[in-house]
């Protein structure tokens, strides 16, 4: 009887998963990174992703206030661990989708690193740092960027638009993206010049420094369609 009970104990021990959360009842798989053992789970309630939890390495986190879209598989949340940070230790980066359409694309990003657990680590905020580090003006030819010492001067004029669609000035914010590329942290942000017209977009490189991660520089690029009426390293007025 002994030799028995051992035999299907062995048995049981070799059938029962070794991660005891390889699923969570009520929940969704919404990420996952096999490799690093860290998966994303959201309940779901109608298009939205709700209500997440995070195992990470085992290590099982809640983030009941976190949203994703959940009706295309394109915006799903995004996993990254990558030593973004030069400290040569690994960084995990999440990235949600809250919404997008024509022209539209709205992510947050959270960033941690581990000591003693998962600790949260500031990001500024993209748009912030644009309305701190540029200027721009608009007309119905050209539109006028500065950042820091330098100018760019890019001609609209091929988007057509009519003068009572036009804004005022440039706003910012329609898409806003994060990426990691080259173990950096990337923020892109759009320009849009009318209701449907965009002027190009401004790329964010982030660094860390002073406990938090700011912008390294900023770059500007035009929409394919538009070309530079002008670029110079200075801020010098015509």
């Amino acid at each position: 009887m002994k030799r028995y009970i051992t035999l299907i104990m062995t048995f049981l021990l070799v059938i029962v998963p070794n991660n005891p959360r390889a699923e969570i009842e009520g929940y969704d798989i919404v990420a996952k990174s096999s490799k690093e053992n860290i998966t994303l789970y959201a309940k779901k309630i109608n298009d939205l992703y709700y209500d997440f939890k995070l195992d990470f390495k085992g290590e099982l986190y809640s983030r009941p206030f976190w949203i994703n879209v959940a009706n295309n598989i394109t915006y799903a949340p995004q996993i990254y661990y990558e030593d973004i940070n030069k400290d040569k230790k690994k960084e995990l980066i999440i990235i949600l989708n809250q919404g997008y359409g024509t022209g539209i694309l709205q992510q947050e990003v959270y960033v941690y690193g581990y000591t003693n657990g998962l600790n949260d680590v500031l990001v500024d905020n993209p748009l912030a740092i644009i309305y701190k580090n540029v200027k721009t003006k608009l007309s119905t030819d050209k539109a006028e960027i500065k950042i820091g010492d330098k100018v760019y001067k890019v001609d609209i004029t091929p988007l057509k638009i009519k003068p009572t669609n036009l804004f005022e000035d440039i706003a910012f914010g329609g898409v806003t993206k994060y990426e990691v590329k080259d173990h950096q942290l990337i923020a892109t942000i759009s320009g849009q010049i009318s209701p449907a017209g965009f002027v190009g977009q401004f790329v964010i490189v982030y660094e860390y420094r002073d406990k938090m991660y700011q912008a390294k520089s900023i770059e500007f690029q035009p929409s394919p369609e538009l070309r530079y009426i002008n670029y110079r390293s200075s801020l010098v007025e015509d």
